[in-house]
């Protein structure tokens, strides 16, 4: 069962992520998995309310790794409305409903099967909801 959630589009995506830090970010953010250990970092920097550059560090398993690497993949121009719903949309997908996002996040749906596997929904939420608390940390500073 889990060979059709670790497939080579998950695989590709999670080998792409190099572990990376801004020099003085606006933002920053970490989330920790407390049920499997997965952590991720993220650094962003804004422009005006616009996300002009991003960073992270990552140790999650593949499904972690590909959800931070179609976030990175995506994030750049974004601002908090649409990371936030982004967000929002994944977790409605895993633990609801819900479609996947649509726009400059669909690959999400790749992850779709991670529904069926509660135990790795956390992991593969770190990097939506480290960005949106990143952004909002950038935006009160």
């Amino acid at each position: 069962m889990f060979d059709d959630l670790y497939n080579t589009d998950i695989l590709t995506l999670s080998a792409s992520l190099k572990n990376e830090r801004l020099e003085s970010p606006d933002g920053t953010a970490r989330k920790v998995s407390k049920l499997c250990g997965s952590w991720l970092e993220i650094d962003v920097k804004m422009e005006g309310a616009v996300v002009s550059d991003v960073a992270l560090r990552v140790q999650a398993c593949a499904l972690g790794q590909s959800s931070a690497a179609i976030l990175q993949q995506g994030i750049i121009g974004t601002d908090l409305a649409e990371i936030t719903k982004a967000r929002n949309a994944l977790r409605e997908m895993l633990k609801g409903d819900g479609e996947a996002p649509n726009g400059r996040f669909e690959k999400l749906a790749l992850l779709k099967g991670v529904k069926a596997y509660p135990a790795r929904h956390t992991s593969t939420m770190l990097a939506f909801d480290a960005a949106v608390q990143a952004i909002e940390d950038a935006l009160k500073a």
